[in-house]
């Protein structure tokens, strides 16, 4: 099949998913949005919101219409590194044997990722960058795709440990999840309080999914839409001369390359969604808050004068 042929096929099969996921999620059309974008693009993503709405039920749905194996792990300030990675055990023949932790999945829930001491966060980093664990000197390799998606809830910060930036950097995206509209609150208490089960099918194979990946790597881009997206980041760097007047007063640090390479990458996915052949400046502008969000550090003035990441990001454009 024709790569032009494929992207046709890639925008019918993302409808069919919404539309499956749709079953069980009401609203949140933007959110599962950017959870997908950063699936096909191969990245990771953090969610932020408030308990109760449905981050969890989110994933096992998305993680159930594309058929992945799907592993829950509940962050807690006692959960140890072999907790998540899995430990050697002596089996009855006095033999080593490792047990697999919930760490081999192909998506995995970080709940409450910043619940935890950093020592255990840090046991997910070899496999967000990786797609490798190492166990008691064992390499083991995870089975793809992979994606970690992590929920942090914004209100407590009491008894949490905030996760360092080099761990935020390797999330693709920050996605901020917001109340359901009055119409949308109605629709979730309608069907959440009945005893009708609703069947979520499997639209994809692991297979399909690492194919849909390699052709969003295969679209072409533009040296202009590159250069754009590399200048974007470029400007929240407040100690260089592209910075604007607002980087400079509120930004301690900007964000770093990693940034650019997902600016484009999310924009090669978000412009396949949309049946294009190659992605122009306004796909970058559709996916840049939640990929620099994470990434600018705001210094005391800003959070004192109550300005937020997407005015800063919104400057850049």
């Amino acid at each position: 099949m024709s790569d032009v042929a494929a992207v046709e096929q890639f925008v019918k099969r993302y409808k069919d998913l919404k539309t499956e996921i749709a079953k069980v999620i009401v609203g949140q059309d933007e959110v599962v949005n950017q959870i997908l974008i950063s699936i096909f693009s191969g990245g990771h993503s953090l969610l932020i919101g408030v308990p109760g709405l449905a981050k969890t039920l989110m994933v096992n749905t998305i993680a159930q219409a594309l058929g992945l194996d799907f592993k829950r792990i509940q962050f807690t300030p006692d959960l140890m590194p072999s907790d998540i990675l899995g430990s050697e055990i002596l089996d009855e023949d006095r033999h080593f044997k490792f047990i697999k932790g919930p760490i081999f999945a192909n998506i995995i829930l970080a709940d409450e990722i910043n619940r935890t001491p950093p020592k255990t966060q840090a046991a997910l980093l070899e496999a967000m960058q990786e797609r490798a664990v190492t166990v008691a000197g064992h390499h083991y390799k995870l089975s793809l795709p992979y994606f970690v998606l992590a929920t942090q809830n914004p209100i407590e910060q009491e008894g949490t440990y905030p996760l360092p930036e080099a761990q935020l950097d390797r999330f693709m995206f920050a996605i901020n999840l917001g109340y359901p509209s009055f119409e949308e609150e109605v629709q979730v208490v309608k069907t959440t309080t009945t005893d009708k089960q609703v069947e979520v099918n499997a639209l994809f194979s692991a297979q399909q999914i690492i194919d849909f990946q390699q052709l969003i790597r295969r679209m072409p881009v533009a040296d202009n839409v590159i250069e754009y997206a590399v200048t974007m980041v470029g400007k929240t760097r407040p100690n260089t001369e592209a910075a604007n007047d607002l980087v400079k007063t509120y930004i301690d640090w900007g964000a770093g390359p990693r940034a650019s390479q997902n600016l484009i990458l999310a924009a090669k996915t978000h412009a396949a969604i949309l049946g294009k052949f190659s992605p122009d400046i306004e796909n970058v502008q559709a996916v840049a808050n939640s990929i620099l969000r994470h990434r600018i550090i705001k210094n005391y003035k800003a959070e004192a004068e109550g300005v937020t990441e997407d005015q800063i990001i919104e400057s850049l454009f």
